[in-house]
Formats: C-alpha cells, sequence, structure tokens
C-alpha cells in the first residue's frame, strides 16, 4: 500500500469536500491541487470526479428530511411531484450538453490558465449578482419555482463544464440573477447537486473503467470518506453563512486567488501544471 498515495487521495478529499458546494469552483482547485500534488494523470481525473459521490453523501444527509418527505408525497402531492419535476428538467440540459462536449473540454480547457481566468471572471459577476436591487427578488423559496425557472438554471449549470467556473457558482449566482433569492438558490443548487454529481461520477467511473483496478480501491475509499466529512461540514456551515452574509467573500477571494495563480504561473515561481 503507497502511504504517500492515500495521503495525496486525502488532501484531494479534503480540497473537494470544502469547495463542492462554495462559489469557488471544485474542479479548478482539484486541478491545481493536483498538480502541485503530482496528482493529475488520467486515472486521477476519474478519482476527481468520483469522489463526488462522498461530497453529496453529505448534501443527501443534511437535507434528508426534504428528500425523503418528498419521495413520500410523490404518489399524491402535486407540490412533491411540481418539485422533483423541476429538478429533473435543470438536469437534462447538463447530460446533453456534457455528452456532447464532455471530452473536447476536458482535453482542451483542463488547465491553469483557464482556471485562474475563470476565478477572475466567475468572480466579479458574484459581485455584480450580489449588488442587484432587492426588489429583482421573486422566488423566495424553491417551491415557488416554474419550470422555465428551472430550465434556465438548468442551462446556467452548463456554464460549469468550464474548469473554474464552479457548479455551485453558476446555479446559485445564475439563480440569484433570475431572481431566486439567496437562499432559494442555494437550496436548488444543493438539489440539484445530487442527480448531476451522482450521475457524473457513475459515467466516469463506467466510461474509464479500464484505467481502474481493484488496487485503486484503498485510494477512492479515502477520497471518497474525506471528501465527505468536509463536505458535511462545510454545507451545514455554509447554510448558516448566508443567513446572514453576501456571497461577496467569494467573490474576492475568486478574484484575488485567480491573480495569484496567473501572477506566480507568469513569473515562474510556481509550477501549476505537471
Amino acid at each position: 500500500m503507497d502511504l504517500m498515495l492515500l495521503l495525496k487521495a486525502a488532501v484531494m478529499g479534503v480540497v473537494e469536500g470544502l469547495t463542492e458546494f462554495l462559489p469557488i469552483s471544485s474542479t479548478g482547485h482539484l486541478i491545481l491541487a493536483g498538480a502541485l500534488l503530482g496528482f493529475d494523470d488520467d486515472k486521477a481525473k476519474v478519482f476527481d470526479i468520483a469522489i463526488q459521490t462522498g461530497a453529496i453523501l453529505a448534501v443527501i444527509i443534511v437535507y434528508w428530511q426534504k428528500i425523503s418527505s418528498t419521495v413520500r408525497a410523490l404518489p399524491h402531492s402535486a407540490d412533491a411531484q411540481r418539485f422533483a419535476l423541476n429538478v429533473f428538467i435543470a438536469f437534462v440540459p447538463a447530460v446533453i450538453l456534457g455528452l456532447m462536449f464532455g471530452k473536447a473540454i476536458k482535453a482542451n480547457l483542463f488547465t491553469p490558465e483557464v482556471v485562474a481566468t475563470s476565478f477572475i471572471i466567475g468572480g466579479f459577476i458574484i459581485l455584480w449578482a450580489e449588488r442587484r436591487p432587492a426588489s429583482a427578488i421573486r422566488i423566495q423559496e424553491v417551491e415557488d419555482m416554474r419550470g422555465r425557472d428551472a430550465l434556465k438554471v438548468g442551462l446556467v449549470q452548463c456554464l460549469a463544464m468550464i474548469p473554474g467556473t464552479s457548479r455551485s457558482g453558476a446555479t446559485i449566482i445564475g439563480g440569484m440573477l433570475l431572481g431566486m433569492s439567496r437562499k432559494a438558490a442555494t437550496d436548488f443548487s444543493f438539489y440539484l447537486a445530487i442527480p448531476t454529481l451522482i450521475g457524473a461520477g457513475a459515467y466516469s467511473l463506467y466510461k474509464d473503467r479500464a484505467l481502474l483496478s481493484m488496487t485503486d480501491a484503498p485510494m477512492f475509499a479515502v477520497g471518497l470518506v474525506f471528501s465527505f466529512l468536509s463536505a458535511w461540514v462545510c454545507v451545514r456551515w455554509l447554510l448558516k453563512f448566508i443567513s446572514t452574509n453576501s456571497f461577496e467573500v467569494f467573490a474576492w477571494y475568486r478574484i484575488v486567488f485567480g491573480l495569484v495563480v496567473l501572477g506566480t504561473s507568469y513569473f515562474g515561481l510556481v509550477s501549476w501544471a505537471a
């Protein structure tokens, strides 16, 4: 058993769990962390996607009451049926565009330069969204969403296929720009993450199964456990944070971190890419 490899898997799991649901891009951080750790071959890319399942398990546990009550009510409740349909509608665009362009995006855009640029652009978009007038909010809770609202959020989620954009950032900030309250946008982003991340993880494991063997099981297990634990802490913290704070702190983090990556790369201080 390679202890150094397991340590790298644990670090990557923590990075995934802490960044998956914040609007700062888990994929971008994983690309940069993997480059620094020398954990960025084809198998590592499968690992990065697979350990999202650990993070999403944390969301399922935090939102278990809502999820279980919705499932039980599906046969007879119009509200539950509309909620489930909205999640499905928002999920579909990512499936279609991911199958069409996923391979090309992974081959050409998974670079530190693209990640850093996306960090910076996304930061300014968050600042713009947070400074919109309060009168623009028309959806206070996820139950108030209509099908076309869900479709718009689903289309915005597709922007997250560009590494560094952030899936949660795209759906939360996109939802806010479409008229959702900060709480409603955050809640719907978490619900939408469940089919999106589980689907992406399962598809990646199936598609690249030839790269894997049973000897990789400990590495994946460590990554999943640390991803789950750090995500559980992060999700609970974020739900409390947004009740009294805006996302502007994450915007400035994105801008500063993106500039640091570009600057250190340009002057040769850090080799972000293997």
